[in-house]
């Protein structure tokens, strides 16, 4: 007897093989290359039907990962006869984790297996009555939907892309924006420079050219909203005495025109960095705490996902960014950097120094543990507590290298568990042991206390002993060191005068030779 496990969209179907042998023919295709065949060799047996859509993802979830679900075990284990039957299965996971079972089939998995099941999903609505063709199909794109859903663990506030795409564009605009704010201020600095000297911010700037236009309108044109009034004063003032050449309307209106582009960029860059801010704390808050929203996007960009960066370790974060000095650095022999991109993070920023590769790794440590709080405690509210209490810790160990309070954080309160409380057992009197007799014992114990005296005194002399000869040891390396020191002094002082001698000699020999050549060229 030969059984064949099909799984359809709408549950799974056990037909029997009318022919043992089927999965060995040598003309299998030909066999069943037509709906008629098919039906003719197998009828179906029994089918469990799936209860839901998500029981059907479930189910199609098992099978891709080998496993045999309930509801199969149920289909197999009612199906099974006394006499060992054969079951072909498609997918040799499966077919492995159906044969663990012990139950009385032998399972078959092989290539010939395939071309059998690839027939009888072919005319398939032929062999189950009741599902037509249509509905299958609608089935089968609805449960294909679900698990590519499912595969991609699809959740809004979850998808790190979209912090990796903000991040990148937010470093175009900036690059956007510096280049059309240069060549803008190139441009009208030709009619108006000294507004240039004036106005250090772009976006103020080419706000003032669309309000003023060309500078004989500036005493008419009022710029309150725009600056402030001692400023205001100024451009004013500068504009009247002005060395700029005049400009034709034609002119003016294209630089008008970018004026605008650096006004709509500037708007727009803000509020994607709004949208960055909102995104990085939905995802990441602690990292954010950690690290600021910029420093952590740009880590999450640099890693490819928030799954790669939480899988790092911590000392991958802290060069992260720093590739290439680092391999250059291993190459050359030289030391390696002490930090990528976690440099730019305010905690690091704070250090001095000679402090800011200690703060630099510290900082990295306690990122990581935030970063995997973040990425794999699925039951984590949106709360940056454990980002807050991290960042207070490095805080403290920056104050203590820095030797000032540098602490900002607030300490973090978390809610303690409530202890229970339970009565203490009753002292039990009745199992004292009676008192020892009198005087001997006191006479014994005067004698320890004597003796324990001793070993005390002892003690003390050792460590007495023991200290001294730690501070001599001390003294003599110090001294040690102290001579090599001059000896090295010295050889330095002597290495520099024989240098300053070699020097001299050559110029003057140099300088012989050429009075010698001043002479000959005379005679």
């Amino acid at each position: 007897m030969a059984y064949v496990l099909t799984e359809t969209a709408a549950g799974y179907a056990l037909l029997k093989a009318s022919d043992k042998k089927i999965h060995k023919s040598s003309s299998l295709i030909e066999d069943l290359n037509t709906a008629e065949k098919v039906a003719q060799q197998f009828k179906i047996h029994r089918f469990e039907k799936f209860q839901s859509a998500a029981n059907a993802l479930e189910e199609a979830n098992a099978i891709i990962e080998g496993r045999v679900s309930d509801n199969l075990k149920r289909l197999l284990e009612e199906s099974k006869s006394d006499k060992k039957a054969t079951l072909i299965v498609s997918e040799t996971k499966l077919g492995n984790a159906i044969n663990k079972l012990g139950l009385n089939y032998s399972v078959i998995s092989d290539a010939a297996s395939l071309d059998l099941h690839r027939a009888i999903k072919q005319f398939l609505p032929d062999l189950l009555p009741g599902l037509d063709d249509s509905s299958l199909n609608q089935m089968s794109l609805g449960l294909a939907h679900s698990i590519g859903r499912h595969k991609l663990k699809f959740s809004a506030d979850k998808v790190d892309t979209m912090i990796i795409q903000a991040i990148a564009l937010l470093d175009d605009l900036d690059k956007e924006l510096n280049t059309y704010a240069m060549r803008c201020k190139e441009w009208y600095g030709w009619h108006f420079p000294e507004l240039a000297k004036m106005i250090t911010d772009s976006v103020a700037y080419a706000r003032i050219i669309l309000t003023m236009g060309v500078r004989s309108n500036a005493s008419e044109t009022d710029l309150s909203e725009i600056l402030p009034e001692e400023i205001e004063e100024q451009v004013k003032t500068a504009a009247e005495i002005s060395m700029g050449t005049e400009i034709t309307a034609n002119d003016l209106d294209n630089i008008k025109a970018l004026a605008e582009q650096i006004v709509d960029f500037a708007a727009y860059r803000e509020q994607l960095s709004n949208y960055l801010s909102s995104r990085m704390r939905a995802i990441a808050p602690n990292l954010t705490a950690m690290l600021g929203e910029l420093i952590g996007a740009r880590l999450i960009a640099h890693a490819g996902s928030l799954t790669s960066l939480a899988k790092a370790p911590a000392s991958t974060i802290q060069i992260l960014g720093a590739e290439k000095a680092l391999f250059r650095a291993l190459k050359t022999k030289h030391d390696t950097p002490k930090y990528g991109l976690i440099y730019h993070a305010s905690l690091v920023g704070q250090a001095s120094g000679k402090n800011k590769g200690r703060i630099a790794r510290v900082l990295a440590a306690k990122a990581a543990l935030s970063l995997r709080y973040d990425c794999f405690d699925e039951e984590r509210d949106e709360s940056d507590d454990f980002g807050l209490e991290n960042r207070a810790k490095v805080e403290s160990r920056l104050s203590q290298l820095e030797g000032r309070d540098m602490r900002t954080t607030s300490k973090v309160v978390r809610e303690q568990a409530k202890v229970d409380i339970t009565e203490a057992r009753a002292y039990n009197a009745d199992a004292d042991a009676a008192a020892p007799a009198a005087s001997e014992s006191d006479v014994d114990s005067d004698d320890e206390a004597e003796e324990s005296e001793e070993p005390v005194v002892e003690k003390k002399e050792k460590k007495e002993k023991t200290e001294k000869k730690e501070k001599k040891e001390k003294k003599e390396k110090k001294e040690k060191k102290d001579k090599k020191e001059k000896k090295e002094k010295k050889d330095k002082k002597r290495k520099r005068d024989e240098d300053e001698e070699e020097e001299e000699s050559s110029k003057k020999s140099k300088k012989d030779k050429k009075d010698k050549k001043k002479k000959k060229e005379k005679k």
